[in-house]
């Protein structure tokens, strides 16, 4: 999904969550700063090297738990969308990706990271303190945005980390996309925020993402060239 393909979706994003398109380019801005500066950025190129034409994207459902305990996952590219690290960590597995804001369990970010998970860390007016604080700390860091892209800060497409990592896998070429602990339930996994400790009834800012997150997945569906599925425990 290119800019100008994303741009109304975007539009409807702002005016519905109330957020500032100025501040998140502001945000773009600063997160490009910070990557020049550290000197541990990479480009989309070099992070297109290790997508397989599989690649599983773990979300931060309740399911998540049950699916990591059942399924085998080797035959394919593993990313994370933030918080979901942390499950696959107490699962013994590292993600080669990670899509984050930033909002999930740092010291889980930074101990995957170290292990060679590669970052792909998201700008937007709401967490410019973070990217301040926490982009030093990672290396091999590809930055994303949700206005224009600039130079080195990409953007693919997608709304949460979820769904833009799904975008991500498709814009780097894969070719089959298997969604792992998407629920889009009334219930928020306990990895969605380093708060939480068990799963939590959703909040209405959070319905609100889900439903922004299903429409992209249902257009990645069927506008994208990869193939997109659901894991369902029953199934695999």
């Amino acid at each position: 999904m290119d800019w100008e393909e994303w741009k109304p979706f975007y539009l409807r994003v702002v005016r519905e969550m109330g957020y500032s398109v100025e501040d998140d380019r502001k945000a773009a801005e600063l997160l490009r700063a910070l990557l020049l500066e550290g000197d541990e950025y990479i480009l989309r190129d070099e992070l297109a090297t290790i997508i397989e034409k599989r690649v599983y994207v773990f979300g931060c459902g309740p399911s998540l738990e049950k699916a990591l305990g059942k399924f085998d996952f080797s035959d394919g590219t593993l990313i994370a969308a933030d918080g979901a690290t942390s499950a696959l960590i107490e699962n013994g597995l590292i993600p080669d990706i990670i899509v984050t804001d930033l909002d999930g369990r740092i010291p889980d970010l930074r101990i995957a990271n170290d292990r060679g998970a590669f970052m792909v860390i998201h700008a937007h007016g709401d967490n410019v303190d973070r990217l301040s604080s926490y982009v030093p700390l990672f290396s091999r860091v590809l930055g994303t945005t949700q206005t224009e892209p600039l130079d080195i800060v990409y953007n693919f497409g997608g709304f949460t980390d979820g769904d833009r990592a799904a975008f991500l896998a498709e814009e780097l070429g894969a070719r089959e996309i298997i969604l792992v602990g998407f629920d889009f339930g009334d219930t928020v996994g306990r990895w969605s925020k380093p708060g939480l400790r068990e799963h939590a009834p959703i909040w209405e800012s959070k319905r609100k993402k889900f439903e922004f997150a299903k429409e992209l997945l249902e257009w990645l569906e069927k506008n994208g060239r990869a193939k997109v599925e659901y894991v369902h425990l029953d199934s695999r």
